[in-house]
């Protein structure tokens, strides 16, 4: 194929314009925020199951303190009940059996209330495992919904520079031969499409030209179209490619 000079130097504008769309759409399509959100939506599964254990926890003590409470409850009304019992009665071997078990009662309240206290203990302990993990979840969240705040930003600004430089592209190709432009995107979908040629290097793969191929570039005609034998994509030439 063969083609004006200034057209195949025309490349170069569409070249960089689709390095510039190819930019923008991996932008578009992986913002940076992505590893991020990834990783703490896959987080959000194992913070919320270790939430469910350490509430578990805590309605465990709390049925638990229930229990004992009730038990305390049930000490305290026999203990009423016999009290009543020692003003009433006129038996004195009846007092003194009462009296055994008014002490035992109170041995059993104390063991109890011991028995209380150490649970209350454990469950604020608990509860304060609960708050700190419920803490680690709604800052996990909170930064998610930042990140994917930011990150929709990014994805509509990287889709609207992808916009304008698909209309810039169209513009540039507008003024090259379409036959040329056709050429140019069958290459363009395995290598650059068109580089410049500089210092005897493609500056498509940054290959330096063997001697072999400078001569077979040399000898071709101004407005005939080369290729790379390395990427295979459009060589074009200009006074600084040193040949």
């Amino acid at each position: 194929m063969n083609a004006a000079p200034a057209d195949q130097l025309r490349l170069l504008d569409l070249a960089a314009t689709d390095t510039r769309r190819t930019q923008a759409d991996a932008a578009r399509r992986n913002p940076p925020q992505a590893p991020r959100l990834r990783e703490l939506a896959a987080d959000r599964q194992a913070l919320a199951r270790e939430l469910g254990q350490r509430q578990g926890t805590v309605d465990d003590l709390q049925a638990e303190l229930r229990r004992i409470e009730s038990d305390v409850a049930v000490v305290d009304a026999r203990r009423a009940r016999d009290n009543e019992l020692m003003r009433t009665t006129s038996s004195a071997k009846d007092a003194t059996a009462i009296e055994h078990e008014l002490a035992s009662l109170q041995r059993r309240k104390d063991d109890l209330e011991e028995t209380q206290l150490d649970l209350m203990e454990r469950l604020e302990a608990a509860q304060a495992a609960v708050d700190d993990q419920q803490a680690v979840i709604t800052a996990a969240s909170d930064e998610y919904a930042l990140l994917a705040s930011a990150a929709e930003q990014h994805i509509a600004e990287a889709a609207a520079r992808l916009e304008q430089l698909t209309r810039d592209r169209a513009a540039v190709a507008s003024g090259i031969p379409a036959a040329l432009v056709t050429l140019y995107d069958k290459l363009h979908e395995r290598s650059a499409g068109a580089a410049l040629v500089q210092a005897r290097t493609c500056l498509g793969c940054h290959m330096m030209l063997t001697g072999s191929d400078l001569n077979v570039i040399r000898q071709a005609a101004e407005d005939a179209v080369v290729t790379c034998p390395q990427c295979d994509c459009i060589l074009v030439r200009t006074p600084e490619s040193g040949l």
